[in-house]
This record gives structure tokens, C-alpha cells and sequence, in this order.
């Protein structure tokens, strides 16, 4: 039993140590089961921001399997303030070279991609923003999609 509890410590101990230090919010969400994003699935993030003298960046994160077929992963953003203000951005997320190549850390047939979008980003209010993720490609679904994330840090 305290073997068991040890190891779980460890565990635990270890996924925290991974996270950078700076790093405010990351949450990572399964899209279809079936390798594909479709236009109407779309995907819902709640940040919390607690000070708005802080700047950050903000980053998305997307996992896709070899097979993907174009060089960019395009997104539409909707962002929602605290008050009620709505910005909305669109983001092409390079995910192949120019010669094919995928981008991005490899794992077997899986590849996770990090991708900054918003360098030294102010919030002007403290609470909860919202972030609505979409696919924003010609193709409908988006096949060998996987998995959608945002990742907010402080910077330096």
C-alpha cells in the first residue's frame, strides 16, 4: 500500500514539474474520435486572469496524425471578456514545411504542435475570458485532427 502511495506521489510530482512556472492556463480537448474536426464542432475554454498588469502570451496547441494533408491547420477565435467584448481573430497554425515535413513533436503516427498566436498580450479586466476554437478551413471535416488546446503564459 505505501508502495502504491509513493508511486502515486511521484507521479503527481512529476506531471506538476513539467508545467513551466510561468504558465497560467493549458487545457488540451479531444476532437472526433474519428480524426476529424468538423466545422461544427467547436470547442469552449474558460481563462481565468487575475492580473492585468501581467503580459502574456497566448498559444494554441494542436495534435493531428500523419496523414494530414494541407500545410496549415486554419482556426477562428472568439474571444469574450469578463464585461462582454468580443474580439475575433483567425489563425493559420503551420503544421507542415514546405517540403512536407510535418512541424511539431513527434510520437509514433502523432505529431503535437505548438503554435504562438498572441505575443505580450494586455488584458484590460480581471475574471474569466471565454475562448470559442473553430475550424476555419475549406474542407469540411478537417481530417486527422485530433485534439485542439490554448496555452496562456506569462512572459518574462
Amino acid at each position: 500500500m505505501m508502495k502504491k502511495i509513493a508511486l502515486i506521489i511521484l507521479l503527481v510530482s512529476t506531471l506538476i514539474g513539467c508545467q513551466p512556472e510561468n504558465r497560467v492556463f493549458v487545457e488540451h480537448q479531444d476532437l472526433s474520435p474519428e480524426l476529424e474536426w468538423l466545422k461544427k464542432d467547436v470547442r469552449t475554454f474558460n481563462v481565468p486572469v487575475a492580473d492585468t498588469n501581467q503580459a502574456y502570451n497566448l498559444s494554441l496547441s494542436f495534435r493531428y496524425a500523419s496523414g494530414y494533408q494541407y500545410q496549415t491547420a486554419n482556426v477562428k477565435i472568439t474571444e469574450t471578456s469578463p464585461s462582454g467584448i468580443v474580439l475575433v481573430r483567425q489563425y493559420d497554425l503551420k503544421v507542415r514545411k514546405a517540403n512536407g515535413d510535418y512541424i511539431g513533436e513527434p510520437g509514433l503516427d502523432i505529431w503535437d504542435s505548438e503554435h504562438l498566436v498572441e505575443a505580450n498580450k494586455r488584458y484590460t479586466e480581471k475574471g474569466s475570458f471565454t475562448y470559442v476554437i473553430e475550424q476555419n478551413t475549406p474542407v469540411d471535416p478537417l481530417n486527422f485532427a485530433m485534439e485542439i488546446g490554448l496555452i496562456l503564459d506569462k512572459t518574462q
